[in-house]
């Protein structure tokens, strides 16, 4: 029996990959490089020692996407497949619309179709919105403040409904906080397609030379020290918190929600700051306007995936940091 990844070719997906892998699952890959390159799908297999099934295909091509399941017996998908920007989601909402939502419904129908019935789903902290206060527990309201945060929170209410109209249904909701890091070995990491829309690449790209300065999007929050306040974490706890609900998956029915952070707000600068010193490198930086829908605190309540899930993070805002410039420093260009 093998696990259907979808988008496993990118940045939380290509290093969730490496994790299934070293848990000998039989594993099989589909992307369509649309934010991913296929260099990518090389350096696992050098980090692992061990191969995969891959198939070059998009979601919305179901009859692409039916052969995936006609030729394999799979037992379970972790679905990470999906546009991310969320600034192109403003401008561009109905690509969004498309590609997330109609991507997954084509995903689940044929789930249904060949009776695989277990889903891991890529959602975001973005579900919490504006008007939640910090720690955001898995209970509390959900609202978005964008066309990407917006598919996050229906693709979880159809999951929600497709649950209660099949009680076999298995299915964990994974509402990330913000991914950093890269793999210890400094093979793979986050390589975005144009400019960064998060700050770890755009910090790296300004260490290895590749831009003049990091913006910091405003100082005037009611925090510490006024810049935003945020719940990184390392995407190798990431990928390990996946392995961990599909394990509660494959032997449970019903849908749950699961934040994975640390549970900690670090600020920009404190960010910033931790990276110069872990990695002697300095980042000179400019203060801007903050982004319309930033909110000032975002931060985890992990206690829910603690207890129901077996998994907490291990590791450090210093290994994030330390692993981040290791991938960027080996790897100017990304997987050019």
């Amino acid at each position: 029996m093998s696990i259907l990844i979808t988008g496993g070719a990118g940045y939380i997906g290509s290093h969730t990959v490496v994790e299934l892998l070293k848990k000998n699952f039989e594993v099989i890959v589909v992307d369509d490089f649309s934010n991913s390159k296929h260099e990518v799908l090389n350096r696992i297999k050098k980090i692992t020692g061990k191969s995969f099934t891959f198939y070059e295909e998009t979601l919305l091509n179901k009859e692409g996407l039916e052969n995936i399941f006609k030729e394999n017996n799979i037992e379970a998908v972790i679905h990470f497949a999906g546009y991310k920007a969320v600034g192109e989601s403003v401008e561009k909402p109905l690509k969004y619309y498309r590609n997330n939502i109609i991507g997954t419904i084509t995903l689940m129908e044929l789930m249904n179709e060949y009776a695989v019935k277990n889903m891991v789903f890529s959602s975001s902290a973005t579900v919490y919105g504006m008007n939640n206060v910090v720690p955001f527990k898995e209970t509390m309201p959900l609202s978005t403040t964008n066309p990407y945060g917006t598919t996050k929170m229906f693709i979880e209410q159809i999951l929600q409904d497709q649950s209660i109209a099949d009680k076999d249904w298995s299915t964990a909701l994974l509402r990330y906080f913000n991914p950093i890091g890269a793999h210890e070995s400094g093979l793979i990491g986050e390589d975005p397609s144009e400019v960064p829309n998060n700050l770890m690449p755009y910090l790296t790209q300004v260490a290895v030379g590749k831009r003049a300065k990091l913006s910091v999007f405003g100082d005037t929050y009611k925090t510490p020290d006024g810049t935003g306040v945020r719940d990184y974490i390392h995407v190798v706890d990431l990928a390990k918190g996946h392995i961990q609900a599909l394990e509660k998956v494959l032997h449970s029915t019903g849908i749950e929600a699961y934040n994975l952070g640390t549970g900690k707000g670090t600020s920009v600068l404190d960010l910033v700051r931790t990276f110069e010193k872990e990695n002697g490198v300095d980042i000179p930086y400019e203060i801007v306007e903050p982004r319309a829908g930033d909110i000032a605190s975002s931060y985890a309540d992990v206690s829910k995936a603690k207890e129901e899930l077996n998994w907490e993070t291990k590791l450090t805002i210093d290994d994030m940091v330390r692993d981040s410039w290791n991938w960027q420093k080996n790897n100017p260009n990304g997987y050019e």
